[in-house]
Protein backbone atom coordinates (compact mmCIF):
# COMPACT_ATOMS: atom_id res chain seq x y z
CA UNK A 1 0.00 0.00 0.00
CA UNK A 2 2.72 2.36 0.67
CA UNK A 3 4.34 1.48 -2.42
CA UNK A 4 1.02 2.28 -4.02
CA UNK A 5 0.64 6.04 -2.25
CA UNK A 6 3.87 6.94 -2.86
CA UNK A 7 3.78 6.10 -6.69
CA UNK A 8 0.27 7.93 -7.06
CA UNK A 9 1.84 10.91 -5.24
CA UNK A 10 4.68 10.50 -7.78
CA UNK A 11 1.66 11.32 -10.75
CA UNK A 12 0.75 14.38 -9.43
CA UNK A 13 1.51 18.01 -11.28
CA UNK A 14 5.09 19.16 -10.34
CA UNK A 15 4.02 22.63 -10.65
CA UNK A 16 1.76 22.04 -7.51
CA UNK A 17 2.53 23.91 -5.21
CA UNK A 18 1.07 22.61 -1.91
CA UNK A 19 2.61 19.19 0.11
CA UNK A 20 1.09 15.80 0.82
CA UNK A 21 0.12 17.24 3.79
CA UNK A 22 -1.95 20.45 2.26
CA UNK A 23 -3.29 18.51 -0.49
CA UNK A 24 -4.69 15.99 1.95
CA UNK A 25 -6.28 18.34 3.39
CA UNK A 26 -7.82 19.76 0.48
CA UNK A 27 -9.37 16.54 -0.34
CA UNK A 28 -10.88 16.27 2.93
CA UNK A 29 -12.73 19.48 2.10
CA UNK A 30 -13.48 18.57 -1.19
CA UNK A 31 -15.27 15.20 -0.07
CA UNK A 32 -16.87 16.55 3.48
CA UNK A 33 -17.25 20.16 2.51
CA UNK A 34 -17.00 23.42 5.15
CA UNK A 35 -15.58 21.84 8.82
CA UNK A 36 -13.68 23.21 12.03
CA UNK A 37 -9.83 22.62 12.48
CA UNK A 38 -10.47 20.97 14.79
CA UNK A 39 -12.33 18.51 12.73
CA UNK A 40 -10.48 18.17 10.17
CA UNK A 41 -7.51 17.33 12.26
CA UNK A 42 -9.02 14.50 13.68
CA UNK A 43 -9.99 13.24 10.09
CA UNK A 44 -6.40 14.06 9.03
CA UNK A 45 -5.27 12.35 12.34
CA UNK A 46 -3.36 15.12 13.32
CA UNK A 47 -2.99 17.60 16.00
CA UNK A 48 -5.18 20.82 16.01
CA UNK A 49 -1.93 23.31 15.91
CA UNK A 50 -0.44 21.50 13.12
CA UNK A 51 -3.93 21.94 10.96
CA UNK A 52 -4.17 25.60 12.00
CA UNK A 53 -0.13 25.95 10.06
CA UNK A 54 -1.27 23.93 6.86
CA UNK A 55 -5.00 25.80 6.82
CA UNK A 56 -3.25 28.89 6.95
CA UNK A 57 -0.64 27.64 4.00
CA UNK A 58 -3.92 26.80 1.97
CA UNK A 59 -5.81 30.15 2.95
CA UNK A 60 -2.98 32.44 2.03
CA UNK A 61 -2.54 30.81 -1.48
CA UNK A 62 -6.11 30.39 -2.23
CA UNK A 63 -6.84 27.23 -1.61
CA UNK A 64 -9.47 27.58 0.95
CA UNK A 65 -11.51 30.20 2.72
CA UNK A 66 -11.96 30.24 6.54
CA UNK A 67 -15.05 32.21 8.00
CA UNK A 68 -16.31 32.71 11.44
CA UNK A 69 -18.70 29.93 13.01
CA UNK A 70 -22.45 31.39 13.01
CA UNK A 71 -23.46 29.30 16.18
CA UNK A 72 -20.08 30.01 17.90
CA UNK A 73 -17.87 32.76 17.22
CA UNK A 74 -14.74 31.14 18.91
CA UNK A 75 -14.88 28.35 15.90
CA UNK A 76 -13.72 28.97 12.91
CA UNK A 77 -14.95 27.00 9.54
CA UNK A 78 -12.99 25.95 6.68
CA UNK A 79 -13.81 25.48 3.37
CA UNK A 80 -12.55 24.38 -0.18
CA UNK A 81 -11.75 27.67 -2.49
CA UNK A 82 -12.49 26.98 -6.36
CA UNK A 83 -8.90 27.39 -7.12
CA UNK A 84 -8.76 24.84 -4.57
CA UNK A 85 -11.09 22.40 -6.16
CA UNK A 86 -9.93 23.05 -9.27
CA UNK A 87 -6.50 21.56 -8.28
CA UNK A 88 -7.97 18.53 -6.32
CA UNK A 89 -10.02 17.76 -9.55
CA UNK A 90 -6.66 18.26 -11.89
CA UNK A 91 -4.75 16.06 -9.46
CA UNK A 92 -7.57 13.26 -9.41
CA UNK A 93 -7.37 12.93 -13.22
CA UNK A 94 -3.93 12.47 -13.59
CA UNK A 95 -3.72 9.64 -10.56
CA UNK A 96 -6.77 8.27 -12.16
CA UNK A 97 -5.51 8.12 -15.44
CA UNK A 98 -2.09 6.82 -14.22
CA UNK A 99 -4.56 3.72 -12.48
CA UNK A 100 -6.64 3.58 -15.90
CA UNK A 101 -3.14 2.44 -17.62
CA UNK A 102 -2.09 0.06 -15.19
CA UNK A 103 -5.33 -1.52 -15.31
CA UNK A 104 -5.38 -1.78 -19.28
CA UNK A 105 -2.17 -4.57 -18.28
CA UNK A 106 -3.93 -6.50 -15.59
CA UNK A 107 -5.73 -9.68 -16.42
CA UNK A 108 -9.76 -9.40 -15.99
CA UNK A 109 -9.17 -12.28 -12.53
CA UNK A 110 -6.52 -9.78 -11.45
CA UNK A 111 -9.25 -6.58 -11.84
CA UNK A 112 -11.88 -8.58 -10.19
CA UNK A 113 -9.52 -9.37 -7.20
CA UNK A 114 -8.61 -5.55 -6.64
CA UNK A 115 -12.48 -5.08 -6.88
CA UNK A 116 -13.03 -7.69 -4.22
CA UNK A 117 -10.96 -6.21 -2.31
CA UNK A 118 -11.44 -2.68 -2.40
CA UNK A 119 -14.28 -2.62 0.38
CA UNK A 120 -12.01 -4.18 2.50
CA UNK A 121 -8.68 -1.89 2.18
CA UNK A 122 -11.52 1.11 2.70
CA UNK A 123 -12.39 -0.41 5.90
CA UNK A 124 -8.95 -0.70 6.57
CA UNK A 125 -7.99 2.87 6.06
CA UNK A 126 -10.89 4.42 8.15
CA UNK A 127 -10.29 2.10 10.92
Amino acid sequence: MLRLSRRLRAERTSDNELGVAAISALGVLFRVGEVTIGELAANECVQPPSMTRTVNCLVDKGFAVRRAHEGDRRQVLIDISEKGRETILADRKLRTAWLARQFKGMTAEERAILRAAAPLLDRLGTA
